[in-house]
């Protein structure tokens, strides 16, 4: 019993947590009664985090580049457009944007990249870091002219924003991969005493004087940079600079693309189904049914606070992940009770045939969640193997419907036991 107790108690802050994690950053608090008048917004003090959404539930930017490929064949063409937009599409990961849609099109015999950054109202800042060519190259000094070298971004293993340790300035640190590091003390060893100009498209950034030969494989970028301009710098090299240029036809802010009604409507029947199957399983099972529904409602606190914490950004076809989750959360109590039942008719006790149950269910369980995560796996395609799905929505659903698989195995066959363990012993 004392265990029972200690896990119920892990039960309970488990679910407060998550509780505080769902809860909206500020509620508005207003009381009014004959001698109490509060009107106040309350706000929580740690753990702030957003629920981000998606394009079609929130609206974001959408940015337009026309990529110039006048100078290719066909076949280098398709190569150099494929090669572009997972460029882009590295890029927009590295800047934060979830579920976003990187989208290849031909109008009017021009080659266009289309992309769609959700929850994205700053346009500007979204064109900076997609849309630059962020050619990285070292030079040498060659009299009055800068000579090039065979040193270039290509030869980057990572960049990242660091400060500098004398005047705490951002600074670009970078490291070379093993052939990068090779070409890079080549080059220091050549030019001791001498400055190597470090451009980024075609202008020069930095450039430092070489005192020693460099060994370690790493330099760093200085310059007037922000903080902001650092980091964007380091995501644009860490993507790798753009194979063919682009420039921008068309930028704009986009609303929600299911429109307003239509997304109402939606968690309107989202909220009705759970509803229902809260009824069906408190009808149909009795005070069997309450704890299922205790169990379902925790699941759903755990889900929402953990698409806040990863972060996941939620789309419609993610709502839908959510519910089918609910769906196979309820099964597996459903599984449970029926057992239960069928053990209970042989009159054994409770308690052991609450154990027996669970015991017997969980095999029918395992196999089919297990089916159920393979195919989320499948349309995740966290590998992005290339003849699989790709596309930001469908991830969005098939991440959701992951997670909540997850939890809905938590919520039956932990919470939902103990919580029969403890209430129904007799």
């Amino acid at each position: 019993m004392k265990h029972i107790k200690l896990k119920l108690l892990f039960i309970l802050v488990v679910t407060l947590f998550a509780t505080y994690i769902s809860v909206p950053e500020s509620i508005p608090v207003s009381i009014n009664l004959p001698h109490v008048n509060v009107n106040q917004t309350l706000h929580k003090a740690f753990l702030n985090r957003p629920l981000l959404l998606g394009l079609d539930l929130v609206g974001g930017a959408r940015l337009t580049f026309e990529a110039d490929t006048s100078q290719l064949d066909a076949a280098r063409r398709q190569e150099a457009l494929s090669s572009l937009q997972n460029v882009i599409e590295r890029r927009v990961n590295l800047f934060g944007v979830s579920e976003s849609n990187v989208l290849l099109s031909r109008f009017e015999g021009k080659d266009r990249v289309i992309v769609e950054l959700p929850g994205v109202s700053d346009t500007k800042q979204a064109i900076s870091v997609v849309g630059q060519t962020a050619q990285l190259e070292f030079m040498e000094v060659d009299g009055q002219t800068l000579k090039k070298t065979n040193l270039t971004g290509a030869d980057l293993k990572s960049a990242q924003l660091n400060f500098d340790r004398v005047g705490g300035k951002p600074v670009v640190s970078l490291t070379f991969t093993d052939e990068g590091a090779k070409k890079f003390a080549d080059l220091t060893t050549k030019n001791i005493g001498k400055v190597i100009p470090i451009v980024l498209d075609g202008q020069v950034v930095s450039a430092p004087v070489v005192n020693e030969k460099i060994s370690e494989g790493a330099a760093q970028i200085s310059g007037s940079f922000t903080e902001e301009q650092a980091t964007q710098l380091a995501v644009q090299l860490n993507a790798g600079a753009l194979p063919i240029p682009v420039k921008l036809i068309e930028e704009r802010t986009i609303g929600a693309t299911l429109g307003t009604a239509a997304i109402q409507q939606s968690v309107k029947a989202g909220v009705v189904g759970v509803v229902l199957v809260l009824l069906f399983m408190l009808l149909v099972y009795g005070k069997l049914g309450i704890f299922a529904d205790i169990a379902l409602l925790i699941f759903a606190v755990i889900s929402l606070s953990l698409y806040k914490l990863i972060p996941i950004v939620v789309t419609l076809p993610g709502i839908t992940g959510f519910l089918l989750s609910v769906g196979m959360a309820v099964d597996a109590n459903i599984l449970i009770f029926e057992r239960f039942r069928e053990e209970k008719k042989k009159e054994l006790p409770t308690a052991h045939a609450l154990e027996v149950a669970f015991g017997r269910a969980w095999h029918s369980i395992r196999d089919a969640n297990v089916a159920t995560i393979v195919t989320a796996f499948v349309l995740a395609n966290p590998l992005d193997w290339p003849f699989l799905n790709t596309s930001g929505p469908v991830r969005g659903f098939a991440y959701t419907l992951a997670l909540g698989i997850a939890i809905s195995l938590f919520t039956s066959l932990f919470v939902t036991r103990n919580l029969l363990r403890f209430f129904i012993r007799k």
